[in-house]
């Protein structure tokens, strides 16, 4: 008979105990309930036992995580339906006026002047599409595989003055007189990439000079970094605050519209190759007049090897 008071002592301090080790996992079972229906709650431990804390430490951390993914998914897809907005926007424009004019040229009783005028108008909107389906291929390249595969030493003066070479007939046209000075250390990148950029900023600054201006490429090292800086003596982009013309689209004022030929993608494209080779690009306007647009890439230090495409090494 001693041992049934005895055995019910027992029981009650094992369901006491029981308690005390299961509340901690209890609370922490609601909290993960009340978090997966989407109410703000915080795990943070609170020291009545030791192995409910670790797994609530860790229960923290798994949700510092998913929030902050969930947000990173929130903004890339407001970024993905901003972007699809915008290109049909752009999209829409030219084909508009592809169809106005197929229509206009329909009419039997149109004058052969404005024929030719139409047939014109038609030519000019279908370049600017092709322009802009390059732009916005290249721009998806460079975002999906932001690592250029090939990388190699590359020569930034050498590399600058191949690209005026090529844009010799467009600067010549829009009587751009154009310049390539100074020195850069040679960086590591993707030559293709690096050349694409500046061609960018070379044929943007272009736009927007007078006839007879001036472009300047411009080649310094400084703070580690290998700067092509591509000055002109144009319009500039007034109070614009300037990370904003690196957007996709983005347009400031009447002088950098559609007339210009651009698509709008181009300086977003210089923005993403920089940035895959972890660089930086800038705009600033020049107090004389004009715009300045800046890529700083990291420099390859003189004592330092690089691997060529094909295997060899090329001493600095």
């Amino acid at each position: 008979m001693v041992l049934i008071p005895i055995s019910v002592v027992i029981f009650c301090i094992s369901l006491l105990i029981g308690h005390f080790l299961s509340e901690p996992l209890s609370d922490l079972a609601k909290k993960m309930a009340a978090f997966r229906s989407g109410a703000p709650v915080t795990f943070e431990p609170d020291g009545r036992m030791y192995e409910a804390d670790l797994l609530t430490s860790d229960f923290k951390r798994l949700v510092q995580t998913t929030t902050q993914q969930q947000h990173d998914l929130a903004i890339k897809e407001h970024r993905q339906n901003e972007f699809i907005s915008d290109v049909a926007h752009e999209l829409r424009t030219p084909l508009t006026a592809i169809r106005g004019n197929a229509e206009m040229l329909a009419d039997p009783d149109l004058p052969p002047s404005l024929h030719e005028k139409f047939c014109g108008i038609i030519v000019n909107e279908s370049e600017r599409l092709s322009r802009l389906t390059h732009d916005l291929l290249t721009l998806q390249r460079i975002e999906s595989s932001p690592i250029p595969e090939t990388m190699q030493r590359v020569n930034l003066h050498d590399l600058a003055n191949s690209v005026v070479d090529a844009l010799s007939p467009i600067l010549h046209d829009r009587q751009a007189n154009t310049s390539v000075s100074g020195e850069a250390p040679d960086v590591l990148g993707n030559p293709d990439s690096l050349r694409q950029a500046v061609t960018n900023l070379v044929e943007n600054a272009s736009r927007f000079i007078k006839p007879g201006g001036h472009i300047n490429v411009e080649l310094f090292g400084m703070n580690g970094n290998s700067i092509i800086a591509v000055k002109d003596d144009g319009c500039g982009f007034g109070d614009v605050d300037p990370k904003l013309l690196f957007d996709r689209f983005y347009r400031t004022d009447a002088s950098r519209t559609r007339g210009t030929g651009g698509t709008g993608l181009g300086l977003a494209i210089v923005k993403s190759i920089a940035e895959a080779h972890d660089g930086t690009v800038e705009a600033v306007n020049l107090p004389e007049g004009g715009a300045c647009f800046m890529i700083a890439i990291p420099s390859i230090p003189a004592d330092i090897s690089v691997k060529k495409p094909h295997g060899k090494t090329k001493n600095a």
